[in-house]
């Protein structure tokens, strides 16, 4: 969680404002939320799907990131009212278009992980 006062917030909001990379980076920036919308690029996957996938996420990690990506409006949640009762979740419109720019950064670390 953000402590929504606190300077560095702030700071970030404000570079956020003015710097389009930045904004983008805060939205699907840091470990997990590129491998959430990594797994997702082929389709809808229930929770448990999501969790195998990427084996070392903590579930509050995981359930952490999908509702962020879920309130900035890059995943879709869907409640399947089947018994037993099921969630799945999918890229948004916006959440699809990020696809190029991760295959890019894809490339790039293929590209370039034994250079560094």
């Amino acid at each position: 969680m953000i402590k929504e006062a606190s300077t560095n917030n702030e700071n970030r909001k404000a570079i956020s404002a003015v710097c389009p990379v930045s904004f983008a980076l805060d939205k699907v920036g840091g470990r997990w939320k590129p491998l959430i919308l990594w797994n997702l690029k082929e389709g809808k996957l229930r929770y448990s799907e999501l969790k195998k996938a990427i084996p070392p996420i903590t579930e509050k990690m995981l359930i952490q990131h999908l509702k962020q990506l879920e309130s900035d409006q890059l995943v879709l949640r869907t409640v399947i009212e089947i018994m037993p009762p099921h969630v799945e979740y999918s890229l948004s419109d916006s959440g699809a278009e990020l696809l190029p720019a991760l295959t890019a950064l894809a490339d790039w670390g293929v590209r370039n992980s034994s250079k560094l």
